[in-house]
């Protein structure tokens, strides 16, 4: 029996991908509370893919170094629109709409991602609907019940309540207020950019993250890290509620539950399109 169909490898996997989450989830607040002191977006995005470049391009160099060869203008161009969509337009908009609301609400639009892929796909012909099939249905549904969860959490505010007694940032809390309204469209526009991301390259993170999700994707297949996502949203609300005394909306419980139901049914219908596809 290999190690991918034992427990204690899929334990291992199972461990590696709670630590992603775990790791995306102290950068969302780290980032919120360095982005709340007045750092300029852009300084923050420089000091974490220095850091990313110094753990990262040591093993690229060594395991890749074969590629060079490779390396033409076609390349570079390609490189330059791939990091243009990631960087500056995807993590800089993320980041100015975290920095005008919260890190739960903006760790909302993470969840979104997928289903901004999904609808470029389309739009560039790199996927089919597939309507008349009943994944391409799921998949529909899902997409339907995400974009239903955001404009919930967007919109319905409802009663709020609190996990501690840390009230101490009420003016700071004040002026996100103010400023929601542009911070949903920098996250708005910033899924749209990931989007257009994962388009143009695949999967590309940095540092740790990217290590452990390659091995999983090795391990369990491209579908499985991706189930995760939703825990990073879970992770933070709870987390930011408690540390920071973040109110928490009724509404926004219910935005969550509705999205994560959409990114789960979405996955499904993704994973029996994968299934049809091997089949065939």
């Amino acid at each position: 029996m290999s190690e991918l169909d034992n427990g204690g490898g899929h334990r291992v996997v199972l461990l590696g991908m709670l630590l992603v989450q775990a790791i995306a989830t102290g950068l969302q607040l780290l980032s919120k509370v360095i982005l709340g002191h007045g750092t300029f977006v852009f300084a923050l995005l420089t000091y974490r893919h220095i850091v990313a470049t110094f753990c990262v391009a040591p093993v690229a160099l060594f395991r890749e170094r074969e590629s060079l060869k490779n390396l033409n203008v076609g390349v570079v161009v390609h490189l330059f629109f791939v990091a243009l969509f990631g960087i500056p337009m995807a993590m800089g908009l993320f980041y100015y709409g975290l920095r005008d609301t919260t890190a739960t609400y903006a760790t909302n639009f993470l969840n979104l991602i997928p289903i901004a892929t999904f609808i470029l796909s389309l739009i560039f012909r790199i996927e089919k609907l597939r309507w008349n099939h009943k994944d391409g249905k799921v998949k529909i549904i899902g997409a339907v019940f995400c974009l239903a969860g955001a404009l919930t959490t967007t919109f319905y505010k409802g009663k709020t309540f609190y996990l501690s007694n840390a009230h101490s940032h009420q003016l700071v809390s004040n002026q996100m207020n103010e400023n929601w309204g542009r911070g949903t469209v920098f996250l708005t526009f910033s899924c749209l950019s990931y989007g257009l991301w994962f388009v143009t390259q695949g999967v590309l993170a940095s540092a740790a993250t990217l290590c452990l999700v390659f091995w999983a994707i090795a391990k369990r297949g491209p579908t499985y890290p991706s189930m995760f996502n939703p825990l990073s949203l879970v992770f933070v609300a709870i987390t930011e509620a408690i540390f920071f005394g973040t109110s928490i909306s009724f509404g926004s419980l219910i935005g969550m539950a509705v999205l994560i139901v959409g990114f789960y049914l979405f996955l499904w219908g993704k994973s029996m399109e994968k299934k049809g596809e091997a089949a065939g």
